[in-house]
């Protein structure tokens, strides 16, 4: 009995909360952001409001970083790194 080849699987594309991510991950692995251990971070106009409360929720519940809302929307983004032992 002859072996049916499977095709290979295309990668989903990411979706539009991983594009977000990406794009804020960016911001934060800068070397200006590591330097200072913070970062400004803002909702795009394109990106959806529930995606971007998703993503403060998800951010708030590391240890060792802070939120700041600010009054033009963006957020500071702030964290520390625990002394290791």
């Amino acid at each position: 009995m002859a072996k049916q080849q499977s095709k290979p699987k295309t990668p989903a594309p990411p979706t539009p909360y991983e594009i977000m991510g990406s794009r804020i991950q960016k911001a934060i692995n800068s070397p200006a952001a590591q330097k200072a251990r913070s970062a400004v971070i803002a909702k795009e106009d394109h990106e959806a409001a529930h995606d971007w409360e998703r993503f403060l929720d998800e951010v708030i519940e590391n240890d060792n970083v802070a939120l700041e809302h600010r009054d033009d929307g963006s957020v500071l983004l702030t964290w520390t790194v625990p002394a290791e032992d």
